[in-house]
C-alpha cells in the first residue's frame, strides 16, 4: 500500500517529543467501550501503539493484566508510569514468542500499523477465539462550531482545513483496518461499534490538543503557531470555549479457531 501514513515512520514515532503534554490532554475512551471488549473475553490484553497508557489503563483497571507494545520509549515510560509493563518496538517487528493474548486492544494508533501485517501479526498473537479491538475518537463538531474553526484554516492552511481529522474530515482507517483483518483470513468478519459523546474544550486547552496531533506538528513552527493563534481567537470569539463532540469508532473481530481455518 505505497504512501500510506504508517509508511511515514518520522511522523509516526514523532509523538514522544511531547509526551507530557499529550499524556496530558488527550481524551480517553468510553466506559462503554472497555466493558464491550472485556464481556466476551478473558485472559491477558496486548496494548498494540499504548503510547502514554491511556487506554491501556482502563483495562488494568477492569482488572487484565495488560503489555503494551510501543515504538517510542519516551511514551512507553509515562505507560510505565501509570503501572503498565511496555515493550519498545514496533508491532510489525515487535515478537510475541510463546504468549497468547485474549484481547488485542489499539487506541488511536491502529493507522501507524501495516493494516495487512499488523492483522496477521495480532492473529498469531490472539487465543484461539480472541477479539481484536481497534478504535479511534473521531472528532464531530456541529456544524456552526466546525465553521467557526475551518475559516482560521482557511486563512492560514487551507490543505489542512481539507484533511485533518480535527475538524471532523472523513478518512479510510475504518475500511482500510477492516480490509487487512479481512485479508489475514484469521478472523471472522470484522463489525464496526460506537459511542458518540461530547467535552468542553477551551481555547487554550483545545490549541494544546491540536499541538499534539502529527498533521498540526509537521506544520513548519511559524506557520503553526499562526494557525493556533487563529485558533483560539476564534474559540475565544465564541466565549472562550466550545463543545467537542466524539464519535468513538471501534473496528473487532474474533480470532477464528484453527481447526476452523
Amino acid at each position: 500500500m505505497p504512501g500510506m501514513l504508517y509508511e511515514d515512520r518520522e511522523r509516526a514515532e514523532s509523538f514522544g517529543s511531547d509526551a507530557d503534554r499529550y499524556d496530558r490532554i488527550r481524551p480517553s475512551y468510553p466506559a462503554a467501550l472497555v466493558a464491550d471488549l472485556l464481556a466476551d473475553t478473558s485472559g491477558d490484553v496486548l496494548d498494540v501503539g499504548c503510547g502514554t497508557g491511556i487506554a491501556g489503563a482502563l483495562f488494568a483497571a477492569a482488572g487484565r493484566t495488560v503489555l503494551g507494545v510501543e515504538p517510542d520509549a519516551r511514551m512507553a515510560r509515562l505507560a510505565r508510569d501509570r503501572g503498565l509493563t511496555v515493550e519498545v518496538a514496533s508491532f510489525e517487528r515487535w515478537e510475541p514468542g510463546e504468549r497468547r493474548f485474549g484481547l488485542l486492544v489499539s487506541g488511536q494508533a491502529w493507522h501507524w500499523v501495516d493494516p495487512v501485517a499488523g492483522a496477521a501479526k495480532a492473529a498469531g498473537a490472539l487465543s484461539e477465539g480472541g477479539r481484536v479491538g481497534l478504535f479511534w475518537n473521531c472528532v464531530r463538531l456541529a456544524p456552526d462550531v466546525r465553521e467557526t474553526l475551518a475559516e482560521a484554516y482557511r486563512a492560514h492552511e487551507p490543505q489542512l482545513e481539507r484533511t485533518t481529522h480535527m475538524l471532523g474530515n472523513a478518512d479510510e482507517r475504518l475500511e482500510l483496518t477492516r480490509a487487512g483483518l479481512l485479508a489475514a483470513g484469521r478472523f471472522a468478519p470484522p463489525e464496526l461499534r460506537s459511542w458518540s459523546w461530547t467535552r468542553p474544550a477551551t481555547a487554550a486547552a483545545w490549541r494544546e490538543q491540536l499541538e499534539t496531533h502529527s498533521d498540526h506538528r509537521q506544520l513548519p513552527a511559524a506557520r503553526r503557531e499562526a494557525l493556533l493563534a487563529a485558533v483560539g481567537e476564534a474559540i475565544e470569539r465564541r466565549g472562550g470555549a466550545i463543545e467537542i463532540g466524539y464519535e468513538t469508532e471501534l473496528v473487532t473481530a474474533l480470532r477464528f479457531s484453527d481447526a476452523a481455518r
